[in-house]
């Protein structure tokens, strides 16, 4: 168990033994050890550099693509929120958008429609925030996170600022070749638009969203990367899991690459459904199914 005494003061919030289920979609899981909420920037870092290297360090953002397990999670968890780590500056007259990590990913979208820039729409069609996009090169509908994002910086785990472009990445298909960067703001380049086809662009992948995904349920992003040359909800679907149930938990019957916490499900049950689901589709096509959604934390 993490011992109090060993947690570095900060500005910002530290609260010891903190539920964390309310901090994700899915509202399931297990307690922080400890919950750290930074004030700004340099309380991170500070915090960083005096935090011993042997304290585990996991950070959260609105949660939306995370099972966190029944048994909480080692250490100290980071959620980075608030106007410190969350501000959109759009600048039409060069195409960027500078924006916080803990910027929604839809509102950065909606900024740069207002400032007439293009290219960023797809945006407004990934939940989570920048922080997540980042992490794991986010993406819908054709376009990915490092098709538009030019520099990104955050701290390393002893503290240190890192500063990155786009080719430093190493970015692939839902990842990111820069493990263990607590990042604090990303650079997207869009181009000069047309704000009312920019919306309507946006109303159009929002409407294909809404009608396709079980956005109302207490749900995450997409359970599964699709395999190459495959779709995991196809296999998922064929394989007969559409609707299946473990406890609280259940496989989406409008979207099959979807889990959704029924309204009693325990971490652990949505995790077995999910191993459920890929044994099924191992078993009756060979395909290997990989999660996208991040399970973190210690078991029950």
């Amino acid at each position: 168990m993490l011992d109090p005494s060993a947690l570095p003061a900060a500005r910002g919030q530290v609260l010891l033994n903190e539920p964390l289920a309310p901090f994700t979609w899915f509202r399931v899981g297990g307690p922080a050890d400890a919950l750290f909420l930074p004030a700004d920037p340099q309380d991170l870092s500070d915090f960083l550099r005096a935090l011993p290297e042997d304290i585990p360090v996991t950070v959260l953002g609105v949660g939306s693509n995370v099972i966190i397990r029944d048994g909480g999670v080692e250490g100290v968890v980071i959620r980075l929120a608030g106007k410190a780590f969350g501000e959109i500056v759009a600048d039409p007259e060069t195409g960027t958008v500078a924006a916080g990590v803990a910027a929604l990913d839809a509102q950065v979208a909606r900024t740069a429609a207002k400032a007439g820039i293009a290219g960023l729409e797809f945006l407004v069609g990934v939940p989570g925030t920048i922080g997540g996009a980042l992490t794991m090169n986010a993406g819908c509908y054709g376009r990915e996170t490092k098709d538009v994002m030019t520099a990104a910086w955050g701290f390393d785990r002893a503290g240190e600022q890192r500063v990155f472009e786009n080719q430093d990445m190493g970015f692939a298909y839902r990842h990111n070749g820069a493990p263990g960067i607590i990042w604090v703001q990303a650079v997207f380049q869009g181009e000069t638009g047309d704000p009312a086809a920019i919306e309507a662009k946006m109303a159009e992948i929002t409407a294909m969203r809404e009608g396709s995904q079980p956005i109302r349920e207490k749900t995450g992003g997409s359970t599964f990367k699709n395999p190459p040359g495959e779709s995991a909800w196809k296999l998922i679907d064929k394989a007969g899991f559409r609707g299946a149930r473990r406890g609280g938990a259940m496989v989406s019957d409008k979207h099959c690459n979807f889990l959704i916490n029924t309204g009693a499900a325990t971490a652990s049950d949505l995790e077995a459904l999910g191993e459920e689901v890929r044994a099924g589709v191992k078993d009756a096509f060979g395909v290997e199914l990989h999660w996208e959604i991040k399970r973190i934390g210690r078991p029950a």
